[in-house]
């Protein structure tokens, strides 16, 4: 699904990414841990396209989009969420989510019945304006308009982060939903570890612009969290 082999990313003249390789599976749910300021981040917008890689190489789905526009690798399958959820506050709901109709392959024109049926809240406040949401609601409206893309992978960037407990426990049975039941591929960066065992089959441990260790997150042992997670 999502093969990361050897890249490279630098801020003017520092060094972010160093030789970074990842290996995402098709169907499963990842999880990329780490302390803060290790370049998760940075790695999901490299794979969006947002920010620009000095050498090797992504691909997805068997094809290299290193070189591709964001709006490309939206069309072909990728649909981000990034950290903040960054909606349109002046919008409403509606208008949020028929953002992304545009980027769709088979040019849909209407949003998709099941984003509602995922997320009731939506459609209970689709003509309100997002700025007017509570920052739970808002995170679920994120994932709406991700999803409208009919994504084959979703990038989550710490999705739980500032959400009161309640829809917490509601973003992780939807994404466990989509993953599981709908196949759809997942990658996310989660700080809370027990939401990461929840919803996560394998884990991604970064340590310094690079993935020092991954297996299945029942392999997430004490020993890891203290050497590379603790603070």
């Amino acid at each position: 699904m999502l093969h990361i082999q050897h890249i490279n990313q630098y801020y003017g003249q520092s060094h972010i990414l160093w030789d970074l390789s990842l290996n995402l599976k098709q169907g499963t749910c990842g999880c990329l841990i780490g302390r803060n300021g290790v370049g998760k981040t940075t790695l999901l917008k490299c794979i969006t396209g947002l920010l620009p890689v000095r050498d090797g190489q992504l691909q997805f789905n068997d094809q290299d989009i290193s070189k591709l526009s964001t709006e490309a690798r939206a069309r072909a399958g990728i649909g981000y969420v990034p950290q903040g959820r960054e909606i349109f506050p002046l919008l409403t709901v509606e208008e949020n989510l028929k953002i992304s109709l545009g980027a769709r392959k088979d040019k849909a024109r209407f949003i998709p019945t099941h984003i509602y049926e995922l997320f009731p809240v939506l459609k209970e406040m689709k003509y309100r304006r997002g700025g007017d949401l509570s920052g739970g609601q808002q995170q679920q409206l994120a994932i709406g308009r991700a999803l409208v893309l009919d994504p084959k992978l979703l990038i989550l960037d710490e999705p739980t982060e500032g959400i009161q407990p309640n829809i917490v426990r509601d973003i992780g049975d939807v994404i466990r939903r989509l993953n599981r039941e709908l196949n759809l591929t997942v990658l996310l960066v989660e700080q809370k570890l027990p939401f990461a065992r929840r919803v996560a089959d394998d884990f991604f441990i970064m340590e310094k612009g690079s993935v020092v260790a991954t297996g299945p997150i029942a392999d997430l042992n004490e020993g890891l969290v203290q050497q590379y997670l603790s603070v």
